[in-house]
């Protein structure tokens, strides 16, 4: 799943599409079918996105596209709305390793709600871009002679 456009602002419910940014700000738009475009301002708001979120685990931090990979491949997704009991085994099979003492139910909820979000989009079914190489070695090795 392709999530590098894909941010979470703080302080406004749901997720929107990155398109660009000018001076004031960032152009974000939502993701339902009216695609309503707004600019928030760099200074005053938060983006996070969600290729680059991560949720705390006991010995490293998940990183979000995973979880959402098992979220996806488990096929059977509760509620969000659900009490915090059956969140919590959900997440424990989604996440196996997530510190419980530092990650609330109000997390998973959110992190339920975004699945339910995304899951009908297109981008959902993208291949991850790879990560850039930053040297390429053009195909040549380097052998001692």
């Amino acid at each position: 799943m392709n999530l590098k456009a894909l941010v979470s602002v703080t302080g406004k419910p749901g997720l929107f599409k990155l398109i660009g940014q000018n001076k004031s700000g960032f152009i974000l738009e939502t993701l339902d079918a009216q695609k309503i475009k707004s600019v928030v301002n760099i200074a005053t708001t938060k983006l996070a996105t969600l290729e680059d979120i991560t949720v705390y685990g006991e010995e490293e931090d998940l990183k979000l596209p995973d979880i959402l990979e098992r979220v996806k491949a488990t096929g059977n997704v509760p509620d969000s709305k659900s009490d915090g009991k059956t969140l919590r085994e959900f997440f424990r099979e989604v996440a196996p390793g997530h510190d419980e003492s530092r990650v609330y139910s109000s997390d998973i909820k959110k992190i339920i709600t975004w699945y339910g979000i995304i899951k009908g989009l297109p981008l959902f079914n993208e291949e991850r871009p790879e990560p850039v190489d930053p040297e390429p070695s053009g195909g040549k090795t380097v052998t001692d002679e």
